[in-house]
């Protein structure tokens, strides 16, 4: 069988490196799902397949990542909403800033655009994120979220790195009002920038959700 130059590249590429697909995981462990690599979004796939070597940075550093976000959740220093609140937040952030110094930017924020249009594709699919179902406000805090990490990152002029002086920027920049966080009632309930409850049974079938984004500073 013949193959031309430019599918025999592409076929021995993905030959190559899948041992690193099967590393896929960390795609979805940056932000704390626990999946097997046949649960990812196929654009979550290709980001591996085209950026091998940064899946394994991430890979790598994942367990440190994952310990500061662990202590920022044990100690309820944001809040307590690992989807859509402050905490939501702060891994997005925190995540985005620590690998950004590994890793080109622009190579991580197409890490995150693929992870949200994996969440579209659940949507349609169905498929619940983290418990909850996917739409468009959801998406939107997390990629302005993920900007401010890279923009936190590009800032950063801490030389040894220090995650944990990394974490306390990210948690001030928080409390600032730098980041976004989806609003909610004392009850813990999503409502609308008129401070009407929303039901998830009722938009369950709806990507357009009539959530309110606002300032983590609220």
């Amino acid at each position: 069988m013949n193959y031309s130059t430019k599918n025999y590249s592409t076929i021995g590429r993905v030959k190559l490196y899948l041992p690193v697909l099967l590393s896929a995981l960390c795609c979805s462990t940056l932000y704390a799902q626990q999946l097997s690599f046949k649960k990812l979004s196929r654009f979550e796939k290709r980001w591996v397949v085209f950026h091998p070597f940064a899946a394994l940075t991430v890979k790598k550093y994942f367990p440190e990542m994952n310990e500061v976000y662990q202590q920022v959740k044990q100690t309820i220093e944001l809040d307590s909403f690992e989807n859509g609140g402050k905490l939501d937040a702060f891994r997005h952030t925190y995540t985005m800033a620590f690998l950004a110094q590994k890793i080109k930017p622009e190579k991580i924020r197409k890490l995150g655009i693929a992870h949200e249009k994996g969440n579209r594709l659940d949507f349609i699919k169905k498929r619940r994120e983290e418990g909850e179902w996917p739409d468009s406000v959801s998406c939107a805090m997390d990629l302005q979220n993920n900007e401010l990490g890279i923009k936190i990152a590009a800032e950063w002029k801490v030389r040894p790195f220090d995650k944990q002086a990394l974490k306390n920027k990210v948690v001030e920049a928080i409390k600032a009002g730098k980041a976004c966080y989806i609003k909610r009632n004392t009850q813990g309930n999503y409502i609308s920038c008129t401070n009407e409850i929303i039901l998830p049974e009722n938009w369950k079938d709806k990507w357009n959700v009539p959530k309110c984004l606002v300032p983590t500073s609220l």
